[in-house]
């Protein structure tokens, strides 16, 4: 159907997460995905403008906590929780 598919809205409020800490993070650092737990409440269909929001609400060491939603508009798509790990992005790499 030509709607906003659950896995692509998730994978917006993902980077949402990601550009929220971005430019906190220590020289050669990014984070990567750990869990991430959504509803989907509401459909969009294609050509919508969805707006992803992140925001931080723990940091423990290298866990990072976020509260995650999804906007058409002031209408909420959905919503949830995702936890990211800050990585050296060389030492990542190297165990793959």
């Amino acid at each position: 159907m030509p709607v906003l598919a659950t896995p692509m809205m998730m994978a917006l409020m993902e980077n949402a997460a990601m550009l929220a800490v971005k430019d906190e993070l220590p020289e050669g650092c990014t984070t990567v995905g750990g869990h991430i737990e959504s509803s989907h409440l509401k459909p969009s269909k294609i050509g919508d403008v969805v707006k992803a929001e992140a925001e931080v609400t723990k940091v423990d060491g290298k866990k990072i906590e976020f509260k995650v939603s999804a906007y058409s508009g002031d209408v909420l798509l959905g919503e949830g929780t995702h936890l990211r790990f800050i990585v050296d992005r060389e030492k990542f790499m190297s165990k793959l």
